[in-house]
């Protein structure tokens, strides 16, 4: 076989096996309608301390799980916003019976340093909590590792029931396209308490 022709079927092999590699990692997302898997990490700021644990929260009814960027070089200032914006609406996530759970990925070193940085301005009122996930354990675990240079995970929105059913997915694959605050409250209400 000529060298040209290796070469081509070289691309096309890598180009065949990049694109199956994306549709696995689509597919491994939390999905609408699907359960996620269990989780337990640390809260350290909101209405929740100590060890937080996915299912026993779900007990209390529906979750809405926020993964924020964390610190990817620097305090990500839309993750600020969202933040305000959810902690705004406290009560109204309050009324509606659901806990607001937001996951602040990175390395395990400076982790606990880095997110009380992140929370100096912010006030986490009843039902937010801010969860640590060193070393992006959950994050792999929930496929949303953003792997890319000063990138640490896709920041994501998902609406739980009280069975840890997806009821609602925004996962954005830039650092816009987050949920809005309305529509997240709008799928926590459909579920009643």
């Amino acid at each position: 076989m000529p060298a040209s022709k290796c070469v081509s079927l070289g691309v096309v092999c890598a180009a065949m096996l990049i694109a199956a590699t994306a549709r696995s990692h689509e597919a491994s997302l939390p999905t609408i309608g699907k359960p996620v898997p269990d989780f337990t990490l640390k809260g350290i700021a909101g209405s929740l301390s100590g060890e937080v644990n996915l299912k026993e929260t779900l007990a209390k009814g529906p979750i809405v799980l926020v993964v924020l960027r964390g610190f990817p070089g620097y305090q990500c200032p839309l993750c600020t916003r969202q933040v305000a914006a959810l902690a705004k609406h406290a009560d109204d996530f309050k009324q509606a019976g659901a806990n607001v759970l937001m996951v602040y990925p990175g390395e395990a070193k400076q982790l606990a340093m880095r997110a009380n940085e992140f929370l100096k301005d912010l006030q986490l009122p009843e039902p937010l909590t801010l969860l640590l996930d060193p070393d992006y354990e959950f994050t792999n675990d929930y496929h949303l590792r953003w792997d890319a240079p000063k990138e640490t995970a896709y920041p994501s929105t998902f609406v739980m029931d009280r069975s840890g059913i997806v009821r609602m997915a925004v996962v954005s694959k830039t650092h816009g396209g987050r949920s809005e605050v309305a529509d997240v409250l709008e799928a926590v209400q459909a579920l009643g308490k």
